[in-house]
């Protein structure tokens, strides 16, 4: 018997079985596959806009991935860099062969962890209470908690054109048991679509009729516990080319042909990576769309065509990719394809990620609604840690949207749900300034740190930094500029005028372009580039970073108004009928989760507030 059984051994199966372990929980990790753990079906990526901050978020809680994407990247890119700090985020090219070996290994060396290869068909319960799993051959392990990562492993259909074969991702197996086993416990499932496109020939490729896409020169990584990348001068080049008018005319003739277009899909496909031929319905006006060739591997000879899903014939898939610039002599390796399978009505769970109404059973990742291998691991990682406090008979960490990406997000599938994969985007948090790459230590550390994942002596470097941080600004405070010093031809050179009065380095920092280690130049302040970013960014930044800080502070105080668990919204008058009936299914824990379900309004709010006053003075 396990008191931990994670089901899946894809990036959220990780981070789940991982973080349980080390709260020194005997976990076992299902697996179909032992050799495909954390792999990467589609993207050889991690990262990304918004999607680098959950990476570093899920470092500063004390998960794995941004350790081991750093450790395996092949270039390391800051994106958005001309935009302001709430924007920016890192994505790395990863080697997904390499990746993927070295979680196999930090698997196989965990304390606590064991893998055991096989396919899960059925949940064994009684009572809704989970009691172990049964597998296809018929064994059965006792267990008491499950937590389901199955990605898109659940009744999946892989399909190119009309040609439709049950199977998983790269051609691994697939179960329509398990779908019908969680239908068994009254869950709802429902019918999900994401693809993938051709890997071509590297060799075959005339890159000189595209565009070079180098990677950042400074250093820049997910964990903050990283202490060497690989060298710049080392890091792949990644590669930009456009489909051509030609593409666009072989697509529209072949368009029926689409597994999309043609009837054979059921399930909903990502609105925010689409296929190419969706992309030409959705985006008629475009004369091009950019396609990015990425390398899959050091060991792989093999490019990711980034941009250029596909379900249609292999045949089109050829004229598709012989139009594209540089590509006229391509070799396709692996074909694009579809894949359909079944995801769980994310609105059936609890913040925690538990789901409602069964005892010991958790879900993460794309199983949830979501799509991406970050989003993925952030629910692992929070599904591992809240499945762990349940069995130490502690409170669940909930992080609100103030403090994390991934509050966001569980917020965001278990209030207002999804219809399509979710992707995480910076727009979806109105927090987004706090929200930043380089201040997730602060927001999430001492969370991880109180849960059991970050050791006491990472926790005291980080304490150290806080410290250090502090130091600093006060000595910012402290020295003086006069108009004789010699910041003034710094001054002029960027377009102001000399100084008239004296003025500390903190208040002149706030001044756009000026840059802090040029104006610390000279004096006794010494700082590396990471931390001058930092405190650049929030010196700048102040003004606006104390308003959002008070805003989130506002509304926190709804998230305190609690909603008894008993209650029963027919019976509160003046809420409207649509308010009723979304409280009713979804039952949210406090007022503030209730404000945010699509369909009650603000008056619902106010009768809430007033039916919560009666019900404590009686």
């Amino acid at each position: 018997m396990a008191e931990v059984i994670v089901v899946g051994g894809g990036h959220a199966g990780v981070e789940a079985a991982l973080a349980c372990a080390r709260k020194g929980h005997e976990t076992i990790l299902c697996a179909i596959n032992k050799d495909m753990i954390a792999s990467m079906p589609c993207n050889p990526s991690i990262g990304g806009p918004a999607k680098g901050i959950v990476v570093r978020e899920i470092d500063a809680l004390g998960g794995q991935m941004g350790k081991t994407a750093d450790e395996t990247a092949l270039q390391f890119k800051m994106l958005n860099t001309t935009k302001g700090p709430g924007v920016q985020s890192l994505r790395v090219q990863s080697d997904r062969i390499e990746y993927s070996k070295r979680m196999i290994e930090i698997c196989e060396q965990q304390e606590h962890l064991e893998i055991v290869e096989g396919i899960v068909e059925e949940i064994i319960s009684h009572d809704n209470k989970i009691e172990g799993v049964r597998f296809s051959d018929g064994r059965e392990i006792a267990c008491k908690v499950l937590i389901l990562t199955t990605g898109t492993y659940m009744s999946s259909l892989v399909m190119v054109s009309d040609d439709v074969k049950e199977s998983g991702p790269d051609q691994q197996p697939t179960t329509n048991k398990l779908s019908e086993s969680i239908r068994s416990l009254g869950l709802e499932t429902f019918r999900l679509k994401t693809g993938t496109p051709p890997r071509i020939l590297t060799s075959s490729i005339d890159f000189s009729k595209t565009t070079e896409q180098p990677g950042t020169t400074e250093k820049v990584c997910f964990s903050y516990e990283t202490e060497t990348i690989k060298p710049y001068d080392e890091q792949v080049m990644c590669y930009l080319t456009y489909t051509a008018p030609k593409t666009h005319e072989v697509i529209h003739a072949n368009i029926h042909r689409s597994s999309m277009y043609s009837g054979v899909v059921k399930g909903v496909g990502p609105r925010y990576c689409p296929s190419i031929e969706d992309k030409l319905v959705r985006f008629s006006d475009k004369e091009r769309h950019q396609l990015f060739l990425e390398p899959e591997s050091l060991s792989l000879p093999t490019t990711y065509v980034q941009g250029f899903s596909t379900s249609l014939p292999y045949e089109v898939q050829e004229e598709m990719v012989h139009s594209l610039p540089g590509l006229e002599n391509a070799v396709i390796v692996k074909y694009a394809y579809a894949i359909e399978y079944d995801a769980l009505n994310p609105l059936q769970l609890l913040p925690s990620l538990q789901v409602k109404g069964i005892e010991g059973l958790f879900s993460a990742g794309q199983i949830n609604g979501t799509s991406g291998y970050e989003e993925a691991a952030g629910q692992g990682l929070m599904a591992g840690i809240n499945a762990s406090l349940w069995l130490e008979g502690k409170e669940p960490l909930i992080l609100k949207r103030d403090e994390a990406y991934i509050g966001v997000m569980i917020d965001d599938l278990v209030t207002k749900g999804t219809q399509e994969p979710y992707r995480l985007l910076t727009s979806r948090a109105e927090y987004r300034l706090l929200l930043r790459h380089d201040n997730a230590d602060q927001r999430l550390t001492q969370y991880g740190y109180d849960v059991g994942l970050i050791s006491d002596a990472r926790y005291q470097k980080y304490q150290d930094k806080m410290e250090l941080i502090a130091s600093l600004k006060q000595q910012l405070k402290e020295v003086r500029f006069t108009p004789k010093h010699d910041v003034n031809a710094y001054l002029q050179e960027v377009g102001y005028e000399p100084l008239k009065d004296g003025l500390s380095i903190y208040e002149l920092l706030k001044r756009p372009k000026l840059e802090l280690l040029r104006l610390i130049e000279g004096t006794d302040i010494q700082m590396d580039e990471e931390m001058a970013r930092q405190i650049e960014i929030e010196v700048k930044y102040e003004g606006y970073i104390d308003k959002a800080r008070k805003e989130a502070d506002r509304l926190a105080a709804m998230e305190r108004l609690l909603l008894p668990k008993d209650i029963n919204y027919d019976d509160v008058i003046h809420l409207s009928l649509e308010a009723r009936q979304k409280l009713n299914k979804i039952r949210p824990l406090n007022v503030g989760q209730a404000s945010r379900i699509s369909g009650v309004n603000p008056a619902d709010i106010a009768v809430l507030a007033v039916y919560l006053q009666q019900r404590r003075q009686k």
